[in-house]
């Protein structure tokens, strides 16, 4: 099932299965429980990011030639880091280049899992149990906050709307986690372009570690990390630029586009 959250033409928050652009087949029940496919639809007037997570955990340095292009050895169990809920935002909806760190802002593409049940301590064997599906996500991140400014993840991976999510959730009966093509698409440059089977820690062996440390709750994100071709990586480095168009691209799940706009100072 591919799963989608919009307003409808009353704003009224639902979810559906998108049948064009305009429409969807409305989605009843509880989500995360027993979610139920009607034969009725609804306008689907503004999207929204397909979850409202309650936690976003991520995880960094999980591609083998990620690892190779950042000149960093192999982790030897996932690295968590933590981005704040209000970084989530939704397809089409533009990624905002804060003011006090616009210059070094990087792209990041990422399959997303979404939990659809508590879990705390599962097994791997256990894991898929309790995922309900994956979805596309950008972990952007502001590089000079990251590398020079705070040496740590934090505010370099928390600016609002630094975790697009979207278009859609495709449950696991329709696609494999762990054999997905994955690319990031930069103003219609392909630069990531690669495959989650280049995971050092899958998407089972990520579910059941987390779960291991943290109660995973019910529409919890879970970042599974970026693959080979980040800008800052690149000789010379790329970063996104005000005006830019950002697509997220997995296979079986579809595109996420974001532009990219500079921040409007504020009053001081």
């Amino acid at each position: 099932m591919k799963i989608m959250r919009f307003l409808d033409s009353h704003g009224k928050i639902r979810y559906g299965q998108p049948v064009d652009k305009r429409t969807a087949t409305l989605i009843e029940g509880d989500l995360f429980t027993a979610p139920t496919l009607t034969q009725h639809t609804a306008v689907v007037a503004k999207r929204l990011a397909p979850v409202d997570p309650p936690n976003v955990f991520a995880i960094g340095l999980n591609y083998r030639k990620h690892a190779e292009e950042s000149n960093m050895p192999l982790p030897s169990a996932p690295v968590i880091f933590i981005k704040a809920t209000t970084t989530v935002t939704a397809v089409n909806m533009p990624i905002i280049l804060p003011t006090s760190a616009p210059d070094e802002v990087d792209y990041e593409c990422e399959l997303a899992i979404v939990i659809a049940k508590e879990a705390k301590s599962v097994s791997e064997d256990q894991a898929i149990d309790y995922v309900l599906g994956y979805t596309c996500a950008n972990d952007v991140s502001a590089r000079d906050c990251q590398i020079k400014h705070d040496v740590q993840w934090a505010r370099a991976k928390s600016f609002d709307t630094f975790c697009p999510l979207g278009p859609v959730i495709v449950t696991p009966d329709e696609i494999d986690g762990d054999n997905c093509p994955i690319r990031t698409i930069l103003n219609g440059q392909v630069l990531q372009d690669s495959n989650t089977n280049d995971l050092i820690f899958n998407c089972r062996q990520l579910v059941s570690y987390l779960s291991h440390q943290f109660t995973l709750l019910p529409g919890t994100v879970i970042l599974s990390g970026t693959p080979s071709g980040v800008g800052f990586a690149r000789k010379p480095p790329v970063y996104m630029k005000d005006g830019d168009e950002v697509t997220i691209e997995i296979d079986g799940i579809g595109q996420l586009t974001n532009p990219v706009v500079l921040e409007k100072a504020g009053p001081v």
